[in-house]
């Protein structure tokens, strides 16, 4: 298991209306030990009227946002290829190197 957080590193906005046109995101993953993680980026544009006034964003609102613009699916799809390369990181199935030192 491990745990999974979504945030927002940056918005786009218009000055005039303070009308977020654009999110930018991380999600980062970490084992339950904290000894691997994981971190996936991503930028989506928002649709539609946003009536929460610039100043008043929260991340939280941003997040559910993102998440609602994604989908279920999507987001369900992120949180698998983290809690897939966290799985690889612990009980590793590929290696490289050479057998000389």
């Amino acid at each position: 298991m491990s745990t999974i957080t979504w945030k927002v590193a940056n918005l786009d906005r218009t000055l005039a209306d303070g009308r977020v046109s654009t999110v930018h995101y991380t999600v980062d993953a970490r084992s339950d030990d904290e000894v691997y993680s994981a971190g996936a980026y991503g930028s989506i544009g928002l649709e539609g009227d946003v009536v929460t006034p610039y100043a008043d964003l929260t991340e939280e609102t941003v997040v559910g946002w993102v998440k609602a613009a994604l989908g279920e699916e999507k987001v369900a799809e992120v949180a698998a290829a983290l809690e897939a390369q966290l799985t690889e990181q612990a009980t590793p199935t590929v290696g490289s190197g050479t057998p000389w030192s």
